[in-house]
């Protein structure tokens, strides 16, 4: 038999296994918390909007269907008071989804905190704050959570159960479909059983932690709540709760499955048993690994969106390619470091099944992109599209160092020495003797024959001697400890040859040194896929910022007024000075705005006439003409001055300091 030898794992693999972690702490320490995929994109009354009379319900408008609670939506008075009713109001229509939630009779004038919290289609929680004014803004004590949705030690938590569980599915279906379609004698390896039943013991410690942690996660975000029974019967009447039961469950199949690969189908020796055995396991384990990718499609992104008829199919058998191909690398890997041998012909075959998911990723990851991306501008002006650049740039990488594998396994098949002589060259490696052992086995048969012909020569002259030794034991038989030395002997022999042997082979360490690379950079591509899993769309980004809305987890922009500085030149006498313009509270609605004109050392300027532009371009609103009021020397005044919406508008100051001479400043502030 031509195999493939691989020794103890040295430095190379530590000094890889440390970067890989490294690179996967970078990219799970700079995650942000879930981010919504569901955004807001309206509100009725809108952020900082002021109203003459109390509205009958407050609006939020979604660009995805949400999951509401009783206590998603909280409208607070300005001491922090609840002034709503608790009672959540079906507004959808067709493809608006929109829930509101009535507003108790009778609410005084002032400032209201609008702060609201539900969990998006995909499953990821989503939360946010604004406020609005009935009849005039006023001070607020409302202090609303600093932590955001699905943050916190619980967020931590929960990423981390989603990336074991990731790595587990892909060791525990690619592991199985390695040893399959592969490797079959790896059923009887137990390094390689120790790394499939690894990976279904991460896999269902994963998805136990993520069920007892899904109530904190979109709700509270108290770790103590893990044991909160009520919140956990709450879960399981949600649809992720129902996918992460189903995929316990499944779960228990596959247990079946391994049990039955490792025990039944590796003690077959009949090749048609063992043939038949295979295609049941193999049929019956398809079924299971497309159960368990299911419950991913049927919760997370692919549930949601457009096409969600194509799009979870899609991602299941996504997630089975990305399981042959990892998982298969992983259980290669182990094989190549922690077996005696591993045939050339299983790493041939698996190059051919890795070509094959390779290519099923590439198709799938297209759809996928275009369904989340949807746009150019998506891909490089969002974080998700950010992301999945970085995502197909390993990607990119790893191809890159499969082909190096690829061309180590072929010259590992092409080479010349014979099958027949290379194993009869290791059978005589095994066998031959030591020169030591041969030494000693020639010493003792001389002894033995000096030491018979004596015996023999004293027994001649003493019968008493011969009658006494009748009943002993024959002391020329095989010793057992001595035969059990020399087999340990040989055997220590004959594998310090096979190693310096495998050392020296250059193929076989290329392929254990791209085989391991290939396996560190796999670990930093599913930490940036599960990154991916937990962060807005950019198609659902986009479709926010068009329709004026803002993403889930966006703050309530506290009250403060605006003040810039614009320093001018006219040219002319008394000419240069600077405009301290103050815009008061510095919200939509209505705003004082107090303009005070300075000469370049602090003191009043009195000018003949300034004038106010202020234009929100991207909303197309604008320019709103401001005439101030001149209250004193250098100091001028509007009341009631009206922005409409929220965003960035321009101001503009035209400052005449004579009847000629005359200059405009501008300057672009942030309205909340």
């Amino acid at each position: 038999m031509t195999t493939t030898t691989a020794p103890r794992p040295g430095t190379a693999l530590a000094r890889l296994l440390v970067l890989a972690a490294a690179l996967l702490g970078v990219l799970l320490a700079g995650a942000a918390p879930a981010s919504a995929h569901a955004a807001l994109t309206g509100s009725d009354p809108g952020d900082g909007a002021v109203v003459a009379t109390a509205p009958k319900e407050v609006g939020l408008t979604f660009s995805e269907q949400v999951a509401m609670s009783a206590d998603s939506i909280r409208v607070l008075d300005p001491s922090g008071r609840r002034a709503d009713t608790g009672e959540i109001i079906d507004l959808c229509s067709g493809a608006v989804v929109k829930y509101g939630v009535a507003l108790r009779a009778g609410l005084p004038d002032g400032t209201y905190t609008v702060a609201w919290q539900t969990v998006s289609a995909d499953s990821h929680p989503i939360a946010g704050a604004f406020t609005f004014s009935i009849g005039a803004p006023s001070a607020t004590s409302v202090a609303l959570p600093e932590q955001s949705a699905g943050g916190g030690v619980v967020g931590a938590l929960y990423g981390i159960a989603r990336y074991l569980s990731y790595a587990g599915f892909a060791v525990l279906v690619g592991g199985g479909a390695f040893v399959l379609l592969c490797w079959p004698r790896g059923a009887e390896v137990r390094p390689v059983q120790r790394t499939v039943v690894r990976g279904w013991l991460t896999l269902t410690g994963a998805t136990l932690v993520m069920l007892l942690l899904r109530g904190p996660y979109t709700g509270s975000g108290k770790l103590a709540d893990v044991f909160d029974l009520a919140g956990l019967q709450a879960v399981l009447q949600t649809k992720t709760g129902a996918a992460l039961t189903s995929r316990l469950l499944l779960l228990g199949a596959a247990a079946l499955f391994v049990a039955v690969l490792f025990g039944a189908y590796a003690r077959r020796t009949d090749p048609k048993e063992r043939k038949d055995l295979s295609f049941g396991l193999g049929l019956g384990g398809t079924v299971v690994a497309a159960g368990i990718a299911g419950t991913w499609a049927l919760a997370e992104h692919a549930s949601t969106g457009i096409q969600p008829g194509i799009a979870m199919p899609v991602d299941i058998l996504h997630l089975l390619a990305v399981a042959a191909w990892l998982g298969g690398l992983t259980t290669l890997l182990v094989a190549l470091y922690r077996t005696p041998s591993v045939e050339r012909a299983a790493v041939e075959r698996f190059s051919r099944v890795a070509f094959v998911s390779v290519a099923a990723l590439v198709a799938t990851g297209l759809y996928q992109s275009w369904r989340q991306v949807g746009s150019w501008s998506a891909l490089t002006g969002t974080r998700y599209g950010q992301l999945l650049l970085v995502k197909i740039g390993l990607m990119a990488v790893l191809v890159g160092i499969a082909w190096i594998s690829r061309r180590w396994t072929r010259r590992l098949a092409e080479r010349t020495v014979p099958q027949a002589e290379e194993e009869e060259l290791e059978q005589h490696l095994q066998d031959e003797p030591s020169e030591k052992d041969r030494q000693e086995e020639t010493g003792a048969e001389e002894s033995g024959t000096e030491g018979t012909d004596t015996e023999r020569t004293g027994t001649e002259r003493t019968g008493t001697e011969k009658t006494g030794t009748e009943g002993s034991a024959p002391e020329d038989g095989p010793d057992p400890e001595r035969a059990a030395q020399l087999a340990r002997q040989r055997a220590a022999v004959a594998t310090a040859r096979r190693k310096k042997e495998r050392d020296a082979d250059p193929e076989r360490t290329g392929l254990r040194r791209s085989v391991l690379t290939e396996a560190a950079v796999a670990v930093v591509l599913l930490a940036v896929t599960t990154v991916l899993t937990s962060t807005e769309p950019g198609r659902t980004e986009e479709e926010a910022a068009r329709n004026g809305g803002t993403t889930a987890g966006s703050a309530a922009v506290p009250d403060r007024p605006v003040d810039i500085r614009l320093p001018f030149d006219t040219g002319g006498v008394d000419g240069k000075g600077v405009v301290r313009l103050s815009l008061d509270p510095g919200r939509t609605g209505a705003n004082a705005l107090h303009l005070f004109v300075e000469r370049p050392n602090g003191k009043p300027l009195d000018v003949p006439e300034i004038k106010v532009n202020l234009t929100l371009e991207e909303k197309g609103v604008g320019p709103l003409p401001v005439a101030p009021d001149r209250i004193q020397t250098g100091h001028w005044s509007a009341s009631g001055v009206q922005l409409p919406l929220p965003g960035e508008w321009r101001i503009q100051v035209t400052v005449r300091t004579s009847e000629i001479d005359q200059t405009t400043i501008e300057k672009n502030v942030k309205i909340g």
